[in-house]
Order: C-alpha cells, then structure tokens, then sequence
C-alpha cells in the first residue's frame, strides 16, 4: 500500500469522525419527554437525562421503570433520526456493517 493510499484512507476516517460527531451534537441537541408511572424524564437522544419531574414520593421501582422506558424511546427515536441523517448504508459505513 502506497502513501497516496495511507492518505486517502486517513481523509476517509477523518470525514466519518466528522461525521459521526455531528450526528452525536444532533442527537444531544434533540430531547424527548417520556413519561411512565406518573414520572416525567426529559432525555436526549443521545440518553442523557435532562430533567426529571413527579418523583417525589415514588418507589424506586417506579423511577427505575421510568428511566428505562426513557432510555428505550430515546434509543428508539435516535435510530430513527440517525438513518434519516445517513441512511441505512451510511449507518452501517458509520458501525463497521
């Protein structure tokens, strides 16, 4: 393999790192509010938790049911918006498929 090809390769990877870290600043910046047992979790799609509301007085089972539920719609709704964003090959070019 000769250098020309060492350099395309590296321009390649850089393009699907800037890539997949513009779909992350996309999937972060997207939040959706979930609620489950009377608790209210704002997440992002990117499953970081922005806010939760109505827990007080709730069993831990009942928040714990509650984050996951949020955690699964917010997995959910990020591969929905991912292959929207790079469609069904781009994504499996950004995961290795």
């Amino acid at each position: 393999m000769g250098m020309f090809d060492k350099l395309q390769q590296l321009k390649e990877l850089k393009k699907m790192r800037d890539q997949a870290l513009e779909i992350q600043k996309q999937l972060d910046s997207e939040i959706i509010d979930v609620e489950k047992n009377g608790v209210t979790i704002k997440i992002s799609f990117a499953q970081k938790v922005r806010e939760i509301s109505g827990a007080d007085g709730k069993s831990p089972a009942d928040l714990t049911e509650a984050v996951n539920e949020a955690i699964k719609k917010s997995q959910e709704a990020a591969a929905k918006k991912m292959q929207s964003l790079v469609g069904v090959e781009g994504l499996k070019g950004l995961l290795g498929g």
